[in-house]
């Protein structure tokens, strides 16, 4: 008998529309790429409000982007309007949004601000006074990822995060420091909330209350501690719905744990599973090359996709002599599609597995002008003229932040030396007042005084004006910014009065690095946030929760994507060109067991964001460590099901297509260096291959001692030399092989 549905339940297929309409158990919906989970999800949404009638404020969604939940609201909207009343969020943002209301309870004042990576750099580097910079980020790494692990600085099992005796001690004084000042960093949004609700049942009992419905987006990227949120936030009635794909499970290193979703029948008793199978991006030949791949691993639930646009063509497999002439079958297919108007540059991407080949690419591009975006570049809210700007901003809504006043106290120069900022902040820490009450009253030179009291008046004009009170600027300092509406009124008085637009306008006219311009586009992107302290607290929430806000500012115009596999998740293409599929590049040589798992999950990942047609390429030789070297095929190249692959390797194995490259014994030298004591101690050899994953491949060229421990110099393909300390820094380095 033919079921009457809801008009908008009739665009689904029966597996989209069975999971829309399940309740009562907890439920995974098992979505496979491009089967629509979007409209799965906010039609559920939708559908619980309207037919269910559920009270939209009962029902909280978490994704893992402010792009992705806007789109979310959006989409529940069209369907049924209160769908707007219904909390979705980011993960991180819905952890702010609590304890803004709940931090009391741990000591948090309500201003706190979001300490970004720099920024706990920044205050690791009053901590760990004398420590090298990237000996500091090493440690600020290990912090965060203790944290996505649920982990403090007592916990036991913190040693398996970072082995370094001193590392407890480092990580206990950074939180006390950060407790003083009252700001928190990412890890705190996820944690601090799980400590709360776990300490006080009051609250539990009321979330619980209030949200009978929880529901999780792209649930295989989900961390430790964001998975301990999500159960303490369910009780006994709460229907928990979450969606993902554990076949798209690539974030480990950023600490997404597969066992999340693979587990979830096991954490969430009496769970169901709805597998969504039909694939509307991708055409059935590229749907099977990929699954064909990816179901080679064992830690998965299992599916099988099939394409509703049908088989079209085929994969097709370009076998090339080296990375020069992989540019140019590049360069060249994408240049004749355009030609013959079969295509646009923006229907292209071209795929590859670190950031460091993209040069290649770059260089021939530029010559034979083919437009082409770089995904991965200096974000905006990086940039050092944004990061001025906002240390200020920071300091205005927390007088406490200990990170942003060091920054903005003295840029521009204003005669307040780093002795006179030390003095400030201890006397803060001693005496609990803030660190503009302290600037009030030390007693200082004169030089010190007159430049602390011009910071002091530019943050009380700065509160002023968020209060409501109208400020004038000095015509002396005055710069051609434009503030328009909103919160740009302040922040163009900051701006302007500080001396910033002055400083860096002077520095514009001798690099042309257009820095003025980006303080102008800092003015466009507050002006809809209300010139209050509750407007200013948003914006900077925003922009530190939503990475992907630096995407958005990018050109928009016509242009060939490069990008990595990484950070293609959640975009599509009409046709892609998946590149360097050898082994020791992709899949990297060190790769075994679960990371070999995830590999195969990034070559999922790669193929099925291809709508029409995919190139996979591979090299013969690739140049490497300053010379060429002979590769050998993919693993992955010989995973592939051969019936839907057009072309082959040369003679159908490995060893046939690409002979070995020369085998050298281990006590060759290339760099012509003596071995001695200090490899030993180090860790290291001379000789020693390595991976970066922002720099590529390399080898060790040189082991020296120094004060703080043997020095590791490592030449990389890309020409760039880099020095790491082997105590710390080390573990950004992969050996991936013995000595040449």
């Amino acid at each position: 008998m033919q079921l009457d549905y809801p008009s908008y339940l009739e665009p689904l297929n029966s597996e989209q529309r069975r999971a829309v309409l399940h309740t009562g158990k907890p439920l995974l919906i098992l979505a496979g790429a491009g089967s629509g989970k979007t409209r799965v999800i906010t039609t559920k949404i939708a559908w619980l409000i309207r037919e269910q009638g559920m009270d939209p404020r009962s029902i909280l969604a978490v994704t893992f982007t402010n792009k992705a939940a806007k789109e979310m609201i959006q989409r529940a909207r069209q369907i049924e309007e209160r769908a707007g009343d219904a909390m979705l969020r980011t993960f991180h943002s819905f952890g702010a949004w609590f304890l803004r209301r709940n931090g009391s309870i741990a000591g948090l004042d309500s201003g706190f601000v979001i300490y970004d990576d720099d920024d706990v750099v920044s205050l690791l580097s009053s901590i760990m006074e004398n420590t090298s910079r990237p000996d500091i980020r090493f440690y600020a790494n290990s912090i965060s990822r203790a944290k996505d692990y649920f982990l403090g600085p007592d916990d036991p099992g913190l040693g398996i995060i970072n082995h370094h005796k001193k590392f407890r001690d480092i990580y206990k004084r950074y939180e006390e420091r950060l407790a003083q000042i009252g700001n928190v960093d990412f890890g705190d949004l996820i944690k601090k909330p799980v400590e709360i609700l776990r300490s006080h049942p009051e609250v539990t009992q009321r979330f619980r209350d209030r949200f009978s419905v929880i529901m999780v987006d792209e649930y295989q990227d989900a961390n430790v501690a964001q998975f301990h949120l999500l159960k303490e936030l369910c009780g006994p009635s709460t229907y928990v719905c979450v969606v993902g794909d554990d076949d798209q499970s690539i974030y480990r290193f950023r600490g997404a744990e597969v066992k999340n979703i693979l587990e979830f029948p096991d954490r969430f008793s009496g769970a169901d599973i709805i597998r969504l199978e039909q694939n509307y991006r991708s055409t059935s030949s590229i749907l099977k090359a990929a699954s064909s791949v990816v179901d080679k691993n064992k830690g998965r639930l299992g599916k099988t996709l099939f394409a509703e646009k049908g088989d079209g063509s085929n994969p097709e497999l370009v076998s090339l002599f080296n990375q020069d002439e992989e540019a140019s079958f590049c360069a060249d297919k994408i240049e004749n599609s355009v030609k013959k108007k079969e295509t646009t540059w923006s229907d292209w991407a071209i795929l590859y597995r670190t950031n460091a080949q993209s040069s290649v690419f770059e260089t021939l591009f530029s010559r034979r002008r083919i437009p082409y975006n770089v995904v991965g570049s200096l974000e905006f809210y990086k940039r050092e003229e944004i990061k001025d700007a906002l240390a200020l901003l920071s300091f205005l809504v927390n007088q406490r932040d200990e990170v942003a006043f060091r920054r903005a106290v003295n840029k521009p120069a204003r005669g307040i030396g780093i002795v006179t900022v030390h003095k400030i902040i201890e006397t803060s820490i001693t005496s609990g007042e803030n660190l503009l009450e302290i600037s009030r009253k030390l007693k200082l030179s004169q030089k010190a005084r007159t430049g602390l009291n011009e910071f002091i008046k530019l943050i009380e004009d700065g509160q002023a004006l968020l209060d409501g009170q109208i400020i004038h600027q000095t015509e002396s300092k005055k710069q051609k910014l434009k503030s328009g509406k909103g919160l740009s009124v302040c922040v163009d008085m900051l701006i302007n009065n500080s001396g910033l637009a002055k400083h860096y306008k002077m520095q514009d006219e001798i690099s042309g690095n257009s820095k003025i311009d980006n303080l102008q586009q800092l003015l466009n992107n507050v002006k809809d946030y209300p010139n209050t302290r509750e407007g200013l607290l948003e914006f900077l929430e925003n922009i530190n929760l939503d990475r992907t806000l630096a995407e958005e500012q990018k050109d928009a115009k016509e242009a060939v994507t490069l990008i990595t596999l990484h950070n293609t998740k959640g975009l599509e293409f009409k046709r892609v060109i998946m590149t360097g599929l050898e082994q020791g590049t992709f899949p990297r040589e060190d790769k075994k067991g679960s990371e070999l798992e995830e590999e195969r999950r990034l070559f999922y990942v790669g193929a099925t964001r291809a709508m029409d047609e995919l190139y996979l390429t591979t090299c013969k030789q690739r140049f490497m460590w300053g010379r060429y070297e002979n590769r050998t095929p993919s693993l992955f190249l010989l995973e592939v099901d051969k019936s839907v692959l057009k072309g082959k390797l040369d003679g159908g194995s490995r060893q046939a297509a690409f002979p070995m490259g020369r085998q050298f014994p281990k006590s060759f030298n290339p760099f012509n260096l003596a071995n001695n004591e200090l490899e030993e101690r180090s860790g290291w050899r001379v000789g020693q291959r390595i991976f970066h994953d922002n720099h590529g491949y390399g080898a060790v060229t040189e082991i020296k001692d120094s004060d703080d421990g043997p020095l590791v110099r490592v030449r990389f393909e890309n020409g760039h030399d880099k020095r790491f300390l082997s105590e710390f820094q080390g573990r950004a380095y992969e050996k991936i092989g013995d000595d040449y």
